[in-house]
């Protein structure tokens, strides 16, 4: 099954006005009807939690009311459809996509997919003792830029039986595991991406299930970097990061978002096809990240820095 990577996340909000204006602090563009949209045109839509357009939420009222996949074509959706019919109910909608509810009970949406295709130019480095990259007299960094995010990355949930949903994901939709935490949960992604996850689910009690973290994929380290202190700037809450994680490599930065989760800025995350083996580890800082940085304010060296914040 050709499934692309997740096309939007729909939540059903307890403050629609602080929720938006924290997804257009982020970077995401209003694009109308709740919709915030990266460069390719994945996306964040908001509603009402009291919208009974709203697929239904978990009895634990997470804010997730659906995951949304891209599929490359018809043929996708049409298999999507035969497997999951077999044992549960698929509906139609208006637009053309198909819904139904996993084996945990989120709900899931497939499309023919949104995304745009992007030419944006490569990320460049001056290394000592390589080809020279970036164009002599080309600046690396503008002080005032306001990165934008490109691309829905992945989506983790907080799961009541990991395995049961690792499953679900692998033998129904085609998922491949490609690392684990022991006794956590798998990192997975689906047969039309090679990047290391666009899911990741989280073993905890039944009253926790729900979305632990959503993120978009930046241009770079630095981007994060720059999008994460912009952030931090407008008074919202560093969470976790910055920092780099081992399973995925990918750079991260972690905030506390009113969408009832997390949301994170991630970069440079590897890639995999069928030949890779999948890793497994305990769940522990050492092997969460390679390193973790603090935000402090800024300074110059004429003096200490500043005292931590908080």
């Amino acid at each position: 099954m050709n499934i692309v990577g997740p096309d939007a996340l729909i939540f059903g909000v307890d403050d629609v006005e602080a929720c938006t204006q924290f997804l257009l602090d982020y970077g995401l563009d209003a694009v109308g009807g709740g919709r915030f949209e990266a460069l390719d045109g994945t996306a964040v839509i908001i509603g009402d939690k009291e919208d009974s357009s709203l697929p239904p939420a978990l009895q634990t009222g997470s804010m997730l009311r659906k995951t949304v996949y891209g599929v490359a074509d018809q043929a996708t959706l049409d298999a999507i459809e035969a497997e999951l019919s077999k044992d549960r109910e698929v509906k139609t909608l208006d637009d053309g996509s198909l819904e139904a509810v996993d084996d945990t009970g989120f709900v899931l949406g497939f499309q023919l997919t949104m995304r745009k295709h992007l030419n944006l130019p490569a990320v460049t480095s001056n290394v000592p003792g390589a080809a020279q990259q970036r164009a002599m007299n080309d600046i690396g960094v503008a002080p005032d830029a306001s990165p934008k995010p490109v691309s829905l990355s992945h989506v983790v949930y907080f799961v009541p039986d990991y395995a049961k949903a690792e499953a679900f994901y692998a033998e129904r939709l085609g998922f491949v595991t490609t690392d684990r935490f022991t006794h956590v949960g798998p990192f997975m992604r689906p047969a039309g991406t090679n990047d290391h996850h666009t899911l990741f689910m989280i073993q905890t009690p039944p009253h926790m299930q729900g979305c632990e973290h959503f993120t978009f994929h930046m241009a770079s380290a630095s981007d994060v970097m720059q999008a994460g202190t912009n952030l931090v700037n407008q008074g919202y809450q560093s969470f976790w990061g910055p920092g780099r994680h081992i399973f995925g490599s990918n750079w991260f930065w972690y905030f506390s978002s009113p969408l009832g989760c997390k949301m994170e800025y991630d970069a440079d995350m590897d890639l995999h096809d069928d030949s890779w083996s999948a890793r497994e580890a305990g769940m522990s800082a050492d092997n969460s990240q390679v390193f973790l940085m603090e935000f402090r304010e800024k300074w110059a060296p004429s003096g200490p820095p500043p005292p931590k914040q908080g």
